[in-house]
């Protein structure tokens, strides 16, 4: 079953310089395994393809069921060079809530989803 990050979790961002970074928080503590597994630094990576020209890297912080990610080379030098509509990297957010990822029919179940 494909399923949006937005039944899962929700999210913030902003910019530091050039890098955008996206905060993905799960909206139940038993939604975080599942987006360890399933929200990797490649899959957000491809999911930005065209936006991000950099590295993606993720942290992992359980105690607060969240994953952060630095996605560098995303905002057209940063909000003070860049002309970009986003140059801070506010929709970012938006943008990872829309990825789908695959749930297993039995665990989706499980999880209430």
């Amino acid at each position: 079953m494909q399923i949006q990050l937005t039944k899962l979790a929700h999210a913030r961002s902003g910019d530091k310089g050039d890098t955008a970074n996206v905060g993905l928080i799960a909206l139940r503590d038993e939604f975080y395994p599942l987006l360890v597994r399933e929200v990797t630094a490649e899959r957000v990576k491809a999911h930005f393809q065209g936006i991000c020209k950099g590295d993606v890297k993720r942290f992992e912080l359980p105690n607060l069921s969240a994953l952060n990610f630095l996605l560098h080379e995303s905002l057209d030098g940063g909000g003070t060079l860049s002309l970009m509509t986003d140059a801070q990297g506010k929709t970012f957010s938006t943008a990872l809530l829309r990825m789908e990822i695959e749930v297993p029919d039995e665990e989706a179940q499980s999880l209430g989803i």
